[in-house]
C-alpha cells in the first residue's frame, strides 16, 4: 500500500504545528508573570441576574419568608372574613321576607358598604406587602453597590449588565454567585443592621 505524499505532508505539518503550540504555551506560561496572565483574562463587561442576586441572598430569603408569612396570615384572615360575610348574607337573605323593602335596602346597603370596606383594606394590605418588598430590594441594592463595585475593580470590569438584557454571553462573565457570597458576608440576613 502506497502512502499518499499529500497525506504524509499533512500529517507532518499537523504534528509540527501541535508541537509548536505546546512549546508556545510552555514559553508563555513560564515567562509571563502570573498577575499579567490573570489580567489578560479579565473581561470589561460582567453580567448579573438581579432577581437571583436578591432572591438567593440570605437577606432576600428572609424578606421573602416574612412576606410569605404575612400573605399566609392575610389569606387565613380573608377566608375567615369570607365565611363571616357568607353567613351574614344568608341571614340577610332569610330576613328579606320579614322586612319592608326600605328596611331591607338599608341592611343590604350597610352589608355592601362593609364588604367594600373590607375589600379596600385587603387591597391596602396587599400593596403594603409589595411596598415592603420593593423598599427592601432598594435597601439591599444600595448596600450591594459597594460589593458590586469591588467585584468590578477586582475583575477589571468597566460595567455590570443585567443578564436579562444580554443577548448572548458566556457564563464566565456572570458574577451572580460570587456577588451572593460577598453580599451575604457583608449584609447577612439584614437583621443585625435592623437592631
Amino acid at each position: 500500500m502506497k502512502s499518499n505524499p499529500l497525506t504524509l505532508q499533512y500529517n507532518l505539518t499537523f504534528n509540527l504545528m501541535r508541537h509548536l503550540a505546546k512549546l508556545l504555551f510552555l514559553v508563555i506560561t513560564l515567562t509571563v508573570p502570573d498577575g499579567l496572565l490573570a489580567q489578560d483574562l479579565r473581561n470589561p463587561v460582567l453580567t448579573i441576574d438581579i432577581d437571583q442576586f436578591f432572591g438567593e441572598s440570605a437577606f432576600g430569603k428572609r424578606i421573602a419568608l416574612e412576606i410569605e408569612e404575612r400573605r399566609r396570615a392575610l389569606g387565613d384572615e380573608n377566608r375567615r372574613l369570607q365565611t363571616e360575610l357568607e353567613i351574614e348574607e344568608r341571614k340577610l337573605t332569610a330576613q328579606r321576607a320579614e322586612l319592608t323593602p326600605q328596611e331591607f335596602r338599608e341592611l343590604a346597603d350597610a352589608f355592601d358598604n362593609r364588604v367594600q370596606t373590607i375589600r379596600r383594606e385587603r387591597e391596602v394590605q396587599g400593596r403594603a406587602m409589595n411596598d415592603q418588598l420593593e423598599e427592601n430590594r432598594i435597601r439591599f441594592l444600595n448596600t450591594a453597590a459597594p460589593v458590586l463595585e469591588g467585584i468590578m475593580k477586582d475583575s477589571g470590569a468597566q460595567i455590570i449588565l443585567e443578564r436579562g438584557v444580554v443577548f448572548i454571553s458566556t457564563n464566565v462573565i456572570d458574577i451572580t454567585a460570587i456577588a451572593i457570597k460577598q453580599i451575604d458576608a457583608v449584609l447577612g440576613d439584614g437583621l443585625k443592621d435592623a437592631e
